[in-house]
């Protein structure tokens, strides 16, 4: 059975395409200012280089802040259950994910069926989101690729306090104006991150195992300063799944669990009518 989740957040737009539970394509675009054309870009990307047309898959889950307009999908189910989904389904054991979006971090525990137990997302302001990162990348002129290598090469972390992303990049124009090295500014700027994480997982509590999921799990310096802080080893599923396909793969996970179940209640009704 073919099936698939599309994931409209604010800075990317991904999709999986699962095939009897494998993943069969995947895709991952940047996001348009219309949630419609993100959706339809991302879709036609991944059926691109397959045999399979939109009409082939039998169920569509739709999730990410843009989820209500994604035109072909039948259902839409929150971000906070797709990637708890999607990381339980990299593995069971997980019980802590770490979701780093464009414009929001969560914390997310998960029962042992992989069901959300609890959560808790961070403030209105974006410090520590993807997009803080793209824009003090930006300040720097660098690439958002070169925070967390440059960061471990650095002999000291500079302090970057402040709780709003505003202030925050103030912060980082303020060290470079002192002939701050660039290393130790971006190192300063990972840890901020690291540690607002950290100080959300300890409002829900942390249970082992831990995965890290969206654009800035690719970061090493915050992965590195993140596991300093919580003392934790993170889970490495890049090996089944792009950490930020995270909401995509639970989407397309709760698709799947849809089409069965309408699967068993046509079953029931054909019965039914035999036996009528």
């Amino acid at each position: 059975m073919i099936v698939a989740g599309c994931d409209v957040g604010s800075t990317t737009g991904k999709v999986v395409i699962m095939d009897d539970g494998n993943i069969l394509s995947h895709s991952l675009v940047p996001s348009r200012v219309i949630c419609e054309d993100t959706a339809v870009e991302a879709m036609n990307n991944a059926l691109e280089g397959t045999d399979l047309k939109l009409e082939d898959i039998e169920y569509i889950v739709g999730t990410g802040y843009g989820r209500v307009n994604i035109p072909f999908a039948r259902k839409n189910i929150t971000e906070i259950s797709c990637h708890g989904m999607g990381a339980f389904w990299t593995s069971p054991e997980i019980r802590t994910v770490i979701d780093i979006g464009g414009q929001d971090c969560k914390v997310i525990k998960l029962e042992p069926n992989g069901k959300v137990r609890e959560f808790v997302m961070n403030e209105k302001c974006a410090a520590g989101t993807g997009r803080f990162m793209e824009d003090t990348a930006l300040a720097l002129s660098l690439a958002v690729e070169e925070l967390g290598p440059l960061s471990l090469k650095a002999a000291s972390r500079a302090s970057v306090s402040a709780q709003c992303s505003v202030f925050a990049e103030t912060e980082v124009i303020s060290l470079m104006a002192e002939k701050r090295p660039l290393e130790e500014i971006v190192a300063g700027i990972n840890d901020a991150v690291a540690s607002r994480l950290a100080g959300m997982v300890l409002r829900v509590g942390m249970e082992e195992q831990v995965v890290l999921s969206g654009g800035v799990s690719k970061n090493v310096g915050v992965i590195r300063f993140l596991q300093e802080r919580m003392k934790v080893e993170f889970v490495d599923v890049s090996e089944k799944v792009d950490p930020q396909l995270m909401g995509a793969l639970g989407a397309a996970i709760f698709a799947r669990q849809r089409a069965d179940k309408g699967e068993r209640r046509t079953r029931r009704r054909r019965s039914r009518a035999e036996n009528a």
